[in-house]
């Protein structure tokens, strides 16, 4: 398997059940996929975080307020690897309660990898809500 293969595998795989799990009031999937290493960094649709700390509040928050998510999808437009780096960026798709209510929403979501001790981290996510 390329590395490119390994990596999208991963994505589809590990990546999109931490996403689920997120969406379903479950933040501890998401961080383990995240790099303990500096820098670390979230340009939200909702809220921003910059280092571990700002990290875990962020997912802890979200973890509160999401449950009930009825449907998750990734929509990859295009993705990299180069070395120990990587890149994925597409729209999110997500049906979910936030806060107890329901809602439907699409994220633009870029996110940033870095390969570390032969496992794929996430270093950097931004993600923007797609208006039409």
């Amino acid at each position: 398997m390329t590395d490119r293969e390994d990596f999208l595998a991963w994505v589809k795989t590990a990546l999109y059940e931490a996403e689920l799990a997120l969406h379903n009031g479950d933040p501890a999937p998401r961080r383990a996929l995240w790099s303990r290493n500096e820098p670390v960094s979230v340009l939200g649709a909702w809220r921003n975080a910059h280092g571990q700390r700002e990290l875990e509040e962020l997912f802890a928050a979200l973890g509160t307020s999401f449950s009930d998510c009825t449907s998750y999808a990734f929509e990859l437009l295009s993705y990299d690897v180069v070395g120990d780096m990587a890149y994925t960026e597409g729209f999110e798709h997500t049906s979910a309660s936030v806060d107890g209510r329901p809602r439907t929403y699409t994220l633009r979501v870029t996110q940033v990898y870095r390969r570390e001790g032969g496992e794929w981290r996430v270093v950097h996510r931004h993600g923007d809500t797609v208006t039409e």
